[in-house]
């Protein structure tokens, strides 16, 4: 597997002691694995789950943030009134521009939600990336380092398995395709077989993480 330049631990295990492992996953695991063998294990062992749970919190919190929208885009109904396509539309406004606004207006539009989908938990991660948890007036609350990848890690297992949970393995494949190519410092927009292409592509312009995880 190429080598998955935007994680920055050196060793999978660095990056597992963020969250649990689950036990099967963690019996592939051994001190020496680097992040890209050891998904490449876990892909290989069909661990798919355990494999976004992993790339989640292995990415830097922007392009992590930036792979949940893509899961939940392909997976958001276009519907102009739904909550969920508003709380997604402003995950994406904080990848493009990371900047407090954009990070509140996530939370507040993910809460308009019922929290059970993609889209919210993508929203959710936005928030929990920097800053504060707090509301604005408050002393700082900082989000725990491990939250965003929890949400993002959410975010893209409900993409792959609430909605016809028959086709998980192939949106899985797919998603962790995705994500593997952002991990390399792509930015994973592709067409799906629908015709899918992220909404604010053309309003933002040709997006790229490229060699920094700011730049666009």
């Amino acid at each position: 597997m190429t080598a998955l330049t935007k994680v920055q631990a050196s060793t999978a295990a660095e990056v597992c002691r963020l969250y649990e492992l689950d036990p099967d996953a963690a019996a592939l695991l051994d001190e020496a694995s680097t992040p890209a063998s050891f998904m490449e294990r876990l892909m290989a062992e069909q661990r798919f789950a355990d494999a976004a749970r992993f790339l989640a919190y292995a990415l830097p919190k922007r392009e992590a943030v930036w792979w949940a929208c893509l899961c939940a885009r392909a997976v958001t109904t276009e519907d102009p009134s739904s909550d969920n396509l508003a709380a997604l539309d402003a995950a994406e406004a904080w990848v493009y521009k990371p900047v407090d606004e954009n990070r509140r207006k996530a939370m507040a539009l993910a809460e308009k939600t019922p929290m059970d989908s993609s889209a919210s938990w993508a929203a959710v991660a936005a928030f929990w990336s920097a800053g504060s948890m707090a509301p604005e007036d408050a002393p700082s609350v900082p989000p725990g380092e491990e939250l965003t990848g929890a949400a993002v890690s959410g975010a893209v297992i409900l993409a792959a398995v609430q909605s016809e949970p028959g086709k998980a393995p192939d949106k899985y494949a797919k998603f962790l395709n995705q994500g593997l190519d952002v991990a390399r410092g792509g930015a994973a927009v592709t067409r799906s077989k629908a015709g899918y292409e992220p909404r604010n592509a053309t309003d933002y312009g040709n997006f790229s993480f490229g060699a920094s995880s700011h730049g666009l």
